[in-house]
C-alpha cells in the first residue's frame, strides 16, 4: 500500500522529462535532422548511423524514457530581395509550411548570392530539408547536395538539373511562345527580344518559344534583334533603346520579365514613341506592376504561389519517405492581354 510519500515520489517520476531529438543527437553524435529522419524511417541515412541512433533510441525506452518527437525546420534559401515575384514565392511557401506544422528558417537577401551555404546543409542541426529558390549554385554543387542524401526541392532552377532532383517551375517555353503567337497575329513580324541573362534555363527555354512562334510565323529572329540582360528596370532601358535606335526600329519588344517591359516604356517615350501606337511590349510574370502602368501591360502570368505551394508538397513527400512521381514539375502559364499590344502601325 502507497502512502502519500509513494504517490508523491510515483509523480515526480511521472514528470521526468522525455529524452529529446537533441539528447539523442548528442549521445550518438549525429545531427538532430538525421536522428529525426531515423525514427520517422526516411531514406537516405547510413546503416551503421541508422543502427547507432536506434541503440540509443532503444536505451531511453528501456529506461522509460521515449524521446519526444518534434519535426525539424525547413531551410528556405532566397538570394534575392523579396520584391512581388519572390516575395509571392516565399510567403506561399511560408504558409504551406504552417499547414505542415513545420517551421521555416528564411535565408534571403542578395548579400548571400555567394555564400557557401549548401556544403553544411546536411549537417545542420534541427533542418530537416530545404527549399532552393533560383539557386545561383551550379548544377555540380546540387548534385553534390542530393548525393549527401539531404532533401531539397528546387523552385525555377537557374541550370539545368538532373532528372533525380527534384524542381517545380513555369512552363517557359509555352509561355514565351504565346506571347509571341499573339504578337504575330496582331500582324507583327519585326519583333525584337530582351531576353535574360544568356547562362540561365529560363532564358533559353523562352528563347525556344519565342524563335518556335515566330517560325511559325514564317519569320526568324536576327540576332541584331535579341538583347541578353539582367532582369531590371534600368538594364530593360538601355536594351531597349538600343534596339529602338536601329533602322528599321522593331515593331514590338518581347521582355524577360515585366520590370524589363517597364524599362522599355521609359526607352520608348524618351524617344518620343507611344505604346503601343507606335511600339507594342509585352512582359512576363504578371505582377502587380504589370497592371498599375500606363497602358496596363500585356503579360504572361506564371503561378507564383502555385509554384511555392508544389514545391513544399514536393519536399514533404521526400521527408515522408516517398519518391515524388513527377520530380520536374512545369506549371502551365496564362496570357494575360492588356491595353500594351496593337496591330503594327504603318511607317
Amino acid at each position: 500500500m502507497s502512502g502519500p510519500r509513494g504517490r508523491q515520489d510515483a509523480a515526480m517520476v511521472d514528470r521526468q522529462p522525455r529524452a529529446t531529438l537533441r539528447d539523442i543527437a548528442a549521445e550518438t553524435g549525429v545531427s538532430i535532422a538525421t536522428v529525426s529522419r531515423v525514427l520517422n524511417d526516411r531514406v537516405n541515412v547510413a546503416p551503421r548511423t541508422r543502427d547507432l541512433v536506434l541503440q540509443a533510441v532503444a536505451r531511453h525506452n528501456a529506461a522509460g524514457d521515449e524521446p519526444a518527437e518534434s519535426p525539424g525546420a525547413v531551410y528556405v534559401r532566397c538570394p534575392y530581395l523579396l520584391t512581388d515575384y519572390f516575395g509571392l514565392i516565399v510567403s506561399s511557401i511560408a504558409e504551406t509550411l504552417a499547414l505542415h506544422g513545420r517551421r521555416l528558417v528564411l535565408d534571403a537577401g542578395e548579400s548571400g548570392q555567394d555564400n557557401d551555404v549548401l556544403s553544411g546543409l546536411p549537417g545542420q542541426d534541427d533542418v530537416d530539408g530545404a527549399i532552393l529558390i533560383l539557386p545561383p549554385e551550379s548544377s555540380r554543387d546540387l548534385v553534390a547536395l542530393s548525393r549527401a542524401g539531404f532533401p531539397f526541392v528546387v523552385v525555377d532552377p537557374r541550370q539545368p538539373l538532373p532528372p533525380d532532383i527534384a524542381a517545380v517551375s513555369a512552363a517557359h517555353a509555352s509561355g514565351a511562345h504565346t506571347v509571341v503567337a499573339h504578337l504575330t497575329a496582331l500582324g507583327h513580324r519585326d519583333i525584337a527580344v530582351i531576353a535574360g541573362p544568356e547562362e540561365w534555363l529560363a532564358t533559353d527555354a523562352r528563347m525556344v518559344g519565342h524563335r518556335a512562334a515566330l517560325a511559325a510565323a514564317e519569320t526568324l529572329l536576327p540576332p541584331d534583334r535579341v538583347r541578353y540582360v539582367h532582369p531590371t528596370i534600368e538594364d530593360g532601358r538601355q536594351a531597349a533603346g538600343e534596339l529602338l535606335d536601329q533602322r528599321p526600329r522593331p515593331t514590338a519588344i518581347v521582355c524577360f520579365n515585366d520590370k524589363v517591359a517597364v524599362g522599355t516604356y521609359h526607352a520608348a517615350r524618351d524617344r518620343g514613341l507611344t505604346i503601343p501606337g507606335d511600339l507594342s511590349v509585352t512582359g512576363f510574370d504578371d505582377i502587380d506592376l504589370s497592371g498599375a502602368i500606363d497602358p496596363p501591360l500585356t503579360t504572361v502570368r506564371q503561378p507564383l504561389q502555385e509554384m511555392g505551394r508544389i514545391a513544399v508538397t514536393q519536399l514533404m513527400r521526400v521527408l515522408n519517405g516517398h519518391r515524388p512521381e513527377a520530380l520536374h514539375l512545369e506549371l502551365a502559364t496564362q496570357l494575360v492581354v492588356r491595353g500594351s499590344t496593337a496591330e503594327p502601325s504603318t511607317r
